[in-house]
């Protein structure tokens, strides 16, 4: 699976978002008394220490570039991985991964505010229907700490996903993760020490399968997305829900009911028509291009490369 391909691309996504639902089911497993604290600060130096092997893609000559909105984004990030926490361990699985996949919604309100875009009415459609799905599925009724936290961890996603556009091109996934962790590491260690929770093998096993699996997930992302456009494989990302019920349904015996049913497809389904309608409109640009170039520049007509550039939507890492 070289990614190459429309299919192989896919089939990466697909694949990845299996593995970032392992990666749920880590946590999953853990109790509600879990010291999380202790967690973060173990998922923290774990991943530092998966990514060491990979040192070369860090530009030394640059190490710290853009070094204050990396310690925001990591510090966001760190209140996304203890809201993500509360969420997996108190909530069915498949509920807070709908509540996350709320993430690409809040980026189009974030965007218009801070960036002045303006949204289509399609994406004004996905919006209201993606906020009216989260009360769908969570119901005032049955509103809690860990929905609060589902949500929260989807706005870190969000205002990270906002952010990463502030940060230097040049630099790398590795280079930007590894900072990302690098910069929260005192705060967990603090938080860590603050909390004064006994060592727990739990918590390690749990931070160590969640590391590695998001990570291997965010490898099938980068995959996936360096020779295909983003907006014609994107769906493919959705499969996580289906992920999510057949996962908790076989671990955790969760059935989803008909509220979440419903509640889903009013997040999904919009965001699903925004990538078609991206899609169409990516293939009539291309073929009015390809006229034009036959019909002004002769037959020796030249393929230019795939342009992966700000389309790529940033990787999960928590």
């Amino acid at each position: 699976m070289s990614g190459k391909t429309i299919n192989s691309a896919i089939l990466l996504l697909i694949i990845g978002n299996a593995l970032a639902l392992i990666s749920d089911v880590f946590i999953k497993f853990l109790e509600e008394s879990t010291p999380v604290f202790q967690y973060a600060f173990m998922r923290c130096v774990i991943t530092l220490l998966v990514l060491l092997p990979f040192w070369r893609q860090i530009n030394t000559s640059k190490p710290f570039e853009g070094a204050r909105l990396h310690f925001i984004r990591g510090h966001v990030h760190l209140v996304g991985i203890i809201c993500m926490v509360y969420a997996l361990i108190a909530l069915p699985l498949a509920t807070a991964n709908a509540v996350f996949y709320v993430a690409p919604i809040l980026v189009m309100v974030l965007s218009v505010i801070f960036f002045g875009e303006r949204l289509t009415r399609l994406s004004l459609a996905a919006v209201v229907s993606g906020f009216l799905g989260i009360l769908v599925i969570l119901r005032p009724v049955d509103f809690s700490w860990a929905a609060l936290g589902a949500l929260g961890s989807a706005t870190a996603l969000a205002i990270n996903a906002v952010l990463v556009r502030k940060l230097p091109r040049q630099q790398s996934t590795v280079h930007k993760l590894f900072l990302n962790y690098l910069m929260i590491i005192p705060l967990c260690l603090a938080l860590a020490i603050w909390e004064d929770a006994q060592w727990s093998n739990a918590v390690f096993i749990s931070a160590v399968g969640s590391s590695v699996f998001i990570l291997a997930y965010n490898v099938c992302v980068l995959l996936a997305y360096k020779h295909v456009a983003a907006n014609q494989v994107t769906s493919a990302e959705y499969t996580g829900l289906i992920w999510a019920v057949i996962i908790g349904w076989i671990f955790f015996a969760e059935v989803p009911d008909l509220w979440f049913l419903a509640g889903s497809a009013m997040i999904v389904v919009p965001l699903l028509m925004i990538g078609l309608q991206q899609r169409r409109m990516r293939l009539r640009a291309t073929n009015h291009d390809l006229g034009d170039t036959r019909y002004h520049a002769g037959p020796a007509v030249a393929q230019a490369p795939v342009d992966n550039g700000s389309q790529n939507p940033e990787p999960r890492t928590s």
